[in-house]
């Protein structure tokens, strides 16, 4: 991992991919399950389920599908004008009541102005946290907000390394850390932030950004190993993919995702997907 950091800057999706299939490869060598390998035993793991941004009625006509189909966690992507924002989530409460927990993310969509009423407003809602209210070159202001918001903020794209973890905790500018592979390079980048987060007593949550179930067996192996990762959102799979040429891995039991006892991530891919795909022998 060294060796490619060395070689190009960030391409952090990219080197996820490295950094999982290496880690596979010492799990296998040590006929461990990945999630042994890393230190970790088996505990429950339920993720929420998202619902994306629409008009205010058919977000909380999704809720109440998802509600009746199981799901006890809902994440709600918002971002857009405050306004509408406040509105979205008054109806989906209204729609599912209060039983069901709420998690919001702005995907950076709010100015600071913004990001002061919407959470102001929806104190009222039960919300658990908000992730990432503002653009990054916004991280300044972040202290302020989290000095005046009554809902917790989490930090997601603000915090890509540890180094970056380190200064989003040195200035007391979120209450929790949103790791994702993807975003991070893999497993070893992904291990140095839970190291800084549980330094500090923060928590965080493991996260996906539409990766195959390669990845997201590999995510749930790691979330095994790190007590301090206590929200799950790892319902990307369930999100528009096509189709699933991963063969063993991790498996949906309603939201809950439960693994195998295979060595290594324990996965595979369909060698008639792989001969679908362009490829280059060096």
């Amino acid at each position: 991992m060294n060796d490619l950091h060395s070689f190009t800057a960030g391409n952090y999706t990219a080197k996820s991919a490295f950094d999982l299939a290496l880690y596979d490869i010492a799990a296998k060598h040590a006929s461990q399950p990945l999630y042994k390998f890393l230190g970790g035993t088996k505990k429950v793991i339920e993720s929420d389920l998202t619902i994306g941004i629409d008009t205010p009625e058919n977000m909380a006509a999704k809720a109440v599908e998802f509600v009746k189909n199981g799901v006890n966690i809902i994440k709600v992507k918002l971002g857009k004008q405050p306004e509408d924002d406040v509105e979205r989530i008054k109806q989906i409460r209204k729609a599912i009541g209060h039983e069901t927990k709420l998690r919001i993310d702005a995907n950076q969509g709010w100015s600071y102005e913004d990001a002061v009423y919407v959470l102001e407003t929806l104190n009222a809602f039960d919300i658990d946290f908000c992730e990432q209210p503002m653009r990054t070159w916004n991280d300044g202001l972040l202290p302020q907000l989290c000095g005046v918001s009554p809902i917790p903020i989490m930090a997601d794209e603000s915090v890509f390394t540890h180094y970056d973890a380190e200064r989003i905790i040195r200035d007391k500018a979120a209450e929790y850390i949103n790791i994702k592979f993807a975003k991070s390079g893999g497993i070893h980048e992904a291990t140095e932030i839970t190291k800084v987060a549980k330094q500090h007593n923060m928590s965080c949550m493991l996260g996906g950004m539409l990766e195959s179930r390669v990845a997201l067996t590999a995510k749930v192996h790691f979330a095994m190993a790190h007590d301090n990762i206590i929200f799950y959102d790892l319902d990307t799979c369930l999100l528009g993919h096509k189709e699933d040429p991963v063969i063993g891995g991790v498996t949906y039991k309603g939201m809950e995702l439960q693994l195998t006892d295979a060595p290594g991530i324990g996965v595979d891919v369909a060698e008639t997907y792989l001969q679908q795909l362009e490829k280059a022998i060096i």
